[in-house]
């Protein structure tokens, strides 16, 4: 059985229709449908089953809904988030459409211009110009902006691309005409492109309203002209060279000052340490002569025996000289002369060797001490 014939049981086809040789719709009779109704629609001759067909026509339909498609695309406009949509009714401005889906009337009546206010936009400008000492210099600037309002931009602004030029050119003259060739071929290059940025801002702004925000300006390094180039690297050169003679004096300033502050403070203070030594040395020496003045006071004699003694000490102490007692000693007498001529400490004798405590010199010394010690407590 072929898949059109109906089954047995049924008596029709997989479609529905009953009978014999009819089969599913065909491609074809649909599209001439169609078409007769369209031709219907546009001045054609109706076709005999049109004319017979009552109520509504399909075709009127399809028009109908294609209409209101056609109307609902034509209303509806989609903002993409880096857009903005600018609306024009009749060419005049209306508003501003922000991002997402957005409702107008129709083309007829509003037409919407749409702007990237996202995008950052660049120029280039190279020119030649004159400074404040009369040099000329070649000066190539390179200027980012995008639109911050799209009103302004589409009514006030013909052509962006030449009105940025213009001012760039505008604002650096009038920064460079004002500043000496050495500030900007040196360090004024960065500070001349704020400038330069803050005056073209304010000219695109408050005086044009146009629109536009300066996003930078960099500002490449000035170039003399070729002419005179050779004269200038030599100028560059001098101006390197003075640079580094500064540098290597600040440097040889920093090394030197700070050991010579140090060696000042080092001699301050060693004299505060003099003066205190000294100071101490003579309250010392006037409190010892007082507590003398007061024993002498008491007991004169013995104070001047013991003043004596004190300094014949103290004396010979300082100089090399040996005491012998040549009373029953032998006759002949080895000195370690190389012994006796060393320094000794202060107080103390030099004596020949294998002389002790109890040889007469010593005895002596020991008795006078002893003698005037007895007088000083019997003064008491």
């Amino acid at each position: 059985m072929s898949w059109n014939e109906p089954p047995d049981n049924r008596g029709q086809d997989p479609w529905g229709n009953r009978g014999r040789g009819e089969g599913p719709p065909d491609l074809d009779d649909i599209i001439r449908k169609m078409q007769e109704g369209f031709g219907g629609l546009f001045g054609g001759k109706p076709s005999r089953q049109k004319k017979e067909r009552k109520g509504f026509p399909f075709s009127w339909l399809i028009v109908v809904i294609v209409l209101v498609l056609l109307l609902l695309v034509d209303i509806t406009y989609l903002v993409d988030q880096q857009e903005r949509g600018v609306v024009l009714r009749f060419g005049k401005y209306e508003r501003i459409l922000q991002p997402g889906l957005n409702f107008v009337f129709p083309s007829l009546i509003d037409r919407v211009v749409t702007l990237n206010v996202g995008q950052v936009r660049s120029i280039t400008h190279k020119a030649s110009m004159l400074t404040q000492d009369e040099n000329i210099v070649d000066v190539e600037v390179a200027v980012q902006w995008r639109i911050v309002d799209p009103a302004d931009f589409i009514f006030n602004v013909k052509d962006p691309a030449l009105t940025l030029r213009q001012v760039a050119e505008s604002a650096v003259r009038a920064i460079i005409g004002q500043s000496k060739l050495d500030y900007v071929l040196t360090e004024g290059r960065s500070e001349i492109a704020q400038q330069q940025q803050l005056l073209m801002q304010e000219i695109l702004i408050e005086d044009y309203r146009s629109g536009i925000l300066v996003v930078t300006v960099e500002m490449q390094p000035a170039k003399p002209p070729e002419a005179v180039k050779a004269a200038f690297d030599d100028a560059i050169k001098a101006r390197e060279d003075e640079q580094r003679l500064v540098n290597e004096a600040e440097a040889y300033r920093n090394d030197i000052l700070p050991r010579a502050r140090g060696a000042a403070a080092r001699v301050r203070e060693e004299a505060s340490a003099y003066k205190a030594s000294v100071i101490a040395r003579s309250e010392g020496d006037a409190a010892r002569f007082e507590q003398l003045l007061t024993e002498y006071e008491r007991a004169p004699e013995i104070t001047r025996k013991r003043l004596y003694l004190e300094s014949i000490e103290s004396v010979m102490s300082g100089t090399n000289k040996v005491l012998m007692d040549a009373e029953g000693g032998n006759s002949l007498m080895y000195l370690p002369l190389d012994k006796l001529m060393q320094p000794r400490s202060s107080g103390t004798l030099n004596l020949p060797r294998g002389t002790n405590n109890d040889s007469p010199a010593s005895q002596t010394v020991r008795d006078i001490a002893e003698r005037a010690a007895n007088r000083a407590r019997g003064a008491r």
